[in-house]
């Protein structure tokens, strides 16, 4: 039987609302940098300055270093943690605990004025002075590098207890060792679940690696800092630095996307994310940890 009533779609009112409460604030904020204080003319002048691309290149190269001491040591203190040997499962355990307990700063302080503890490296057919050996550099890379693999062995681990354990048991079968059904069976698949939170991690470490700037590592944002302790233009160099860490965040999340899509093939859920639904998770997401 014909029927004249309609479908009435539900009314959102308070999503039109609150979206133009938001929109709104946006505008106030931007208002309020353009009628700020704020030199434009000083953030087109540094934006592509050597100086600050330099600092740029040496915060790329901290944070790649740094993430792949942290790959190597999360894989290595993940099977150590899991291993049946007591005492590699103890120290595996010792070091999480250690370096996710003492904040990132102070490990940075800590390493950077070893010389105060050991002067002198002696390696027995040669010796070297220890402020000659921890240089900016290297104690930045230490501080931030063992502080992320203890991040990254949680992490790997977790990916590691996701494999199915029958997997270890028919590679074993089959006559591989412990350590080749690992890396030829188990970490292969575990890339899927690890992939996603090591690229969140990675993005942490780009910020993170700016408190390299207290031991003097000239970084991004020690670069900045030097510029406008003589111009005296904080606010100017200070966005600078925010926009150059937004376009690598952004071009690191892109890549993140694709190597989490090429790690998931043949899995049904990466068929239903979209590329930019996934990089829009990425980009915008909630970090797995709660701070670094």
């Amino acid at each position: 039987m014909a029927t004249n009533d309609r479908i009435i779609p539900l009314r959102h009112y308070g999503r039109w609302v609150s979206g133009i409460i938001l929109i709104g604030l946006l505008g106030l904020i931007v208002n309020a940098f353009r009628v700020g204080q704020i030199d434009w003319s000083v953030v087109d002048e540094f934006f592509f300055s050597t100086a600050l691309l330099k600092g740029l290149a040496s915060t790329i190269l901290i944070t790649a270093c740094s993430m792949l001491m942290g790959l190597v040591l999360g894989v290595v203190f993940a099977i150590m943690r899991l291993s049946q040997n007591p005492v590699s499962n103890m120290f595996s355990r010792l070091y999480i605990w250690l370096f996710r307990g003492a904040p990132v700063y102070l490990q940075l302080l800590i390493w950077f004025n070893l010389a105060l503890i050991f002067p002198v490296v002696n390696l027995g057919f040669a010796q070297y002075r220890m402020v000659d050996v921890m240089t900016p550099f290297m104690a930045a890379l230490l501080g931030l590098g063992l502080n992320e693999g203890a991040y990254l062995t949680e992490i790997v681990r977790g990916g590691i207890l996701s494999v199915d354990k029958g997997q270890i048991d028919a590679a074993t079968a089959l006559g591989m060792s412990r350590l080749t059904a690992m890396r030829r069976i188990i970490l292969p698949q575990a890339m899927r679940v690890i992939v996603p939170p090591i690229g969140n991690e990675f993005i942490g470490l780009l910020k993170t690696s700016s408190m390299a700037s207290a031991i003097a590592y000239t970084e991004l944002l020690h670069k900045a800092q030097i510029i406008y302790f003589v111009n005296a233009k904080v606010m100017e160099l200070l966005i600078v630095a925010t926009g150059w860490y937004l376009i690598v965040v952004t071009i690191l999340s892109v890549a993140q996307v694709g190597i989490e899509r090429r790690f998931a093939r043949g899995h049904a859920f990466a068929t239903q994310r979209s590329f930019l639904g996934t990089l829009r998770e990425n980009t915008f997401g909630k970090r797995q940890r709660c701070g670094a």
